[in-house]
Order: C-alpha cells, then structure tokens, then sequence
C-alpha cells in the first residue's frame, strides 16, 4: 500500500453496519408505535416469501477481555442464565403477538457477550420457546458465537441437534504476550479441541475471529497465529482491524498504553500479511475483513451476488427483517431501526410492564433508502450503480464530483453509471461509502464518535 494514500485516507469512519450509522439516527421522530407499523409492514410483505431473522444478544461473561467494545456483563454467577432466558422469551412474544401468522425463521445468531456462557439446556430453553410461537425456513441459517476456553461438547452437539450448523470461534491472537495485554488468555489447544469437535459433530461451517491491530502485536506473532489457524482450516475467518474506542468504552479498553498498539503503516502491514498468507491458504477476500474457502456459503454468496451485511457483519442470507432480542440488541425492518435499552435493570424493567425495552431508533425517509443500497451495493459487492432512476438521488453530482480525487488516486473508476472499487481501493471501501453518506457529510461530528477507517 502507498504510505501517502494510507496516510491521507486513515481518519475516523463508520463500519458501515447499517445507514444511516448510529450516531446519525433521527431519534426525535422515532416512536415504538412507527416502529410496530414498520415491523408489521414488512412482515406481512416478507414472512412468507423470505422468512424473518434473529439475532440474540447473551450479554454475560466472565471475565474482562480489554479489545472489546461489545454491550457485557461480567459475573461468575450463572443464577442471571434462567431470568434473562425468560425476559428474552417475554420479548420475542410481544413481537409475535403484534403479527397475523406464524413468524418463519430464516436465520438465527447467537451473540454476545458469551454465548456459552450460559448452560447447554438453558440455550436449549431459549431456542425450544422461540420455535413454541414460529416455524423453522426450510433454508435456515442459524449461528452462535462459542468462546473456546467455555464451549464444551455438550454445547455444540446441544446446538447442532437444535439447527445450528454454524460456529465462529473468537480467537483474536495466539501468541502470550498479546493475549495477556487484551486479557484473554486462550492456548492453541483449546482452539483445537472446540475446532475437532464441531467438525465430528458436523457442522458444515466453522469460523475463527482474528484481530489485528492489537496491543503487542508484530508481523511474527501475525504470522504465528495465522499458521496455527491455516493447521485448522476453518472455512472462513474475520480479520478485523482493532476498533481502538476508549473515549465510548471507557475501562474496559485500557488495559494497556496506547503506545503498545501498532500504528498507521505498521498496523496496516500486519492485515497485508495476514492476507497474504490466507490466499496461499486457499481462502478468498470477503468484502473488508473475511475471508472463505470456496466450499463456504459466504464464498457462494460473493460469486452469486448475494452477500448482505447488517448488524451481524457480513452474511450469505438476507431477510429484510431482522429482530434483535436482548439488551442492547438492533432491530431493522428495512424502513427502521431500533436499538433496546442498554442496561440489564432497564431492560428487565420495561418487560416487567409488557412493554418493548426500546431505547431508541429510527424511520428512514426515501433519500435514506437510496442511499443504504448505494453502501451495501459497496461493501459487499465493490461496486454500486445509479443507472436506474430509483437509485438516483438530488446530491449525486455532488457524490460523484467528491469521488474525483479517489479515482485520481486509482481508488476508484467510475463507469458509464456507476462505480467499482479496484484492488487497490478495497483496504479504502469505508472512505467511499463515507462519500455517499449524506449524513456525515452535511454534519461532520464534533466530537470522535468512529475508529480509524484503515
């Protein structure tokens, strides 16, 4: 990578998991009500047709891990599994109680937190009541997040006899010294052991969450945790870059020095390499931070033009609605979102009233629209048109005439109606779709509110 170019276009950014981003949401003009109509308005459209998706958060760990930047609660006490199961479940039948038919399950992840934090017949619990009020897709996708040093065989042969067939195990870096800066102390063995067991069991596909970027890190210790994973084989893995956030996160991501963190050049060489060694593995890039064997659903979705991303990252399904269950969790009906309350008390509290834990959300209006396809066109597939009228908009010349310096600088070219991002411009996708984000544009923040985009 040219150092001018990474040294011009590494500024703060969005991730791009939904638009508008978060921090961009109209919460004034949100209502649960508006948010009910909008959930019911897509159900009816889409439930029979595509089915409807999950995801599901299980907040509990129980320890710190210091990269991370998820919604938890750290404890050693399993009693909070059974009264959070039940609050999830209330939950789900106040959605269930707002529809016409059955809800039909397309996909379902399990996220957190830990997910296997929690006991082998409570998740069994959680997934039994779920299918009590709906019914299964006949392709569905379901999902859970394991964490190696907790996942017993119990778990996964509980998971799998339930639907799962996917597993992402989070291993983020194996060498000692950067395991002992993020907390999260994880031997090679233990990864081995969940790995063997999930492909006995026979789930068709297992991942492996990698980081880069983290405190301590080295082009060695890279390269020493990508030939243990290469030993494995998982079918497809996350390379995400470290979203360095103390200013939101507070504590939990200071259990180290900032100066213990690669920068800039050398951070980014550390994902050059890491994608190096992966294609000589046989794996192909996904979007800005996977990768996949051919034999995957994700490789399958990339070929076919079928890649979707949402609040889950990158995934081989699409629904246009998605539930989210649990504190913290994003829901998106396509024409809103909404997030639920961020807090265990709060959330336990307004399930006590019958009420949904909504804290907050937001309607998109048609430019919105347009605009999200325009970054999903980008993210997942690399490359976007405005050849139709639908996807046309007022502030295109504006977007086009800002994109100029990015295909000067070869990051970019632009067709007869449209756009594709080069080879060179993938590492760069974030800084493009910033380009068509009205949003950020009209309103630069004034405080830091993103990670770096590179």
């Amino acid at each position: 990578m040219n150092p001018k170019l990474l040294h011009k276009y590494n500024v703060p950014g969005p991730r791009y998991t939904s638009y508008p981003t978060v921090p961009y949401w109209d919460e004034q003009n949100f209502s649960i009500l508006n948010w009910k109509e909008s959930l019911v308005q897509t159900f009816r459209k889409s439930n029979a047709t595509e089915g409807i998706s999950l995801y599901i958060h299980l907040p509990f760990c129980e320890s710190l891990c210091t990269f991370c930047g998820c919604n938890k609660r750290i404890t050693t006490n399993h009693a909070v599994e059974s009264p959070y199961i039940e609050a999830l479940l209330k939950e789900w039948k106040l959605y269930v109680d707002l529809f016409n038919a059955r809800p039909i399950i397309k996909e379902i992840h399990l996220g957190g937190g830990t997910p296997t934090f929690f006991r082998p017949e409570q998740l069994s619990r959680l997934i039994d009541g779920i299918f009590e009020l709906a019914d299964r897709s006949e392709t569905w996708d379901f999902s859970f997040e394991g964490h190696p040093n907790n996942t017993s065989y119990e778990h996964l042969q509980t998971l799998f006899d339930l639907g799962f067939r996917r597993v992402s195990f989070g291993v983020q870096d194996y060498t000692p010294e950067v395991q002992k800066a993020i907390h999260r102390i994880q031997p090679y063995e233990n990864v081995k052991r969940v790995h063997n067991w999930a492909r006995e069991i026979g789930y068709t596909s297992i991942g492996h969450d990698l980081i880069f970027g983290l405190p301590k890190q080295s082009r060695l210790s890279i390269a020493e945790t990508i030939e243990k994973t290469n030993r494995l084989k998982p079918d497809r893995i996350a390379f995400y870059s470290y979203a360095h956030v103390p200013w939101i996160k507070g504590n939990g991501q200071r259990g180290f020095d900032d100066s213990d963190l690669p920068k800039d050049d050398e951070k980014r060489s550390l994902y050059n390499l890491g994608k190096l060694l992966f294609e000589e593995n046989g794996y192909t890039e996904i979007g800005m931070d996977h990768f996949a064997m051919p034999t995957d659903s994700l490789y399958n979705s990339l070929q076919s033009k079928n890649l979707h991303r949402n609040f889950m990252g990158y995934t081989s399904s699409k629904t246009q609605l998605m539930i989210g269950l649990g504190v913290s969790s994003i829901g998106d009906s396509w024409y809103a979102f909404s997030q639920n309350v961020k807090t265990l008390e709060g959330y336990y509290e307004l399930l006590a009233l019958d009420k949904l834990p909504v804290l907050r959300g937001h309607l998109l209006n048609d430019e919105d629209l347009v605009i999200r396809k325009h970054i999903l066109n980008l993210m997942c597939n690399l490359e976007t048109s405005w050849e139709n009228k639908e996807m046309q908009f007022t502030e295109l010349p504006e977007v086009i005439a800002s994109l100029k310096e990015m295909e000067t600088d070869e990051l970019i070219y632009f067709t007869e109606k449209g756009l594709k991002v080069t080879e060179e411009g993938i590492p760069f996708v974030r800084n493009i779709c910033m380009a068509f984000d009205l949003r950020l544009v009209r309103k630069q923040p004034e405080t830091r509110l993103f990670s770096m985009t590179i």
